[in-house]
């Protein structure tokens, strides 16, 4: 017979388990999906092939529409140094789509917002990781308060977006 904590442990390690099989996908993920919606352009993710936040920002993406290609890579400096991500304004993912970078946990409404504008800018950042960004949605329904940053062609940030608690 199993104890509570036993039934507990067991449920902990099945969720472990399930998290990392996701993570240990292949290095060219799934490009569609059905939802895609074919006017909006491929987000290529460039990620550690163990990160759960980053494969829950994916599925926020392709659940707002977007085609995503994933790329786990061991090492992101070099992705983010060729697309001009600035120093200090990096987080746990890179995306690249339509010709600008999406940093971090960025609402895809805001990658929407950035293609209809299309401003001069290298791309969008959310620095960090914070709590209830997308892909870092905490039980408790925790939100912190952030902005998502505009990076100007000289690499100079500027809010793009402010998303309060």
């Amino acid at each position: 017979m199993m104890t509570h904590f036993g039934t507990r442990s067991a449920i902990v390690a099945l969720l472990c388990a399930a998290a990392l099989a996701a993570c240990g996908q292949s290095t060219t993920a799934v490009a569609t999906q059905a939802r895609a919606d074919a006017s909006l352009p491929l987000v290529v993710v460039h990620k550690s092939p163990t990160c759960g936040c980053c494969e829950a920002w994916v599925t926020h993406m392709k659940s707002a529409g977007f085609p995503v290609e994933v790329k786990n890579v061991d090492n992101l400096d070099a992705i983010k140094t060729k697309v001009g991500v600035p120093y200090a304004k990096g987080s746990c993912h890179t995306a690249e789509v339509d010709g600008y970078f999406v940093e971090g946990h960025v609402p895809a409404a805001d990658v929407k917002r950035l293609l209809a504008e299309r401003p001069q800018a290298k791309g969008l950042t959310v620095p960090g990781m914070p709590a209830g960004s997308p892909g870092m949605e905490v039980p408790d329904g925790t939100v912190q308060p952030y902005d998502v940053e505009l990076v100007a062609a000289d690499g100079t940030t500027s809010v793009f977006a402010h998303h309060p608690p």
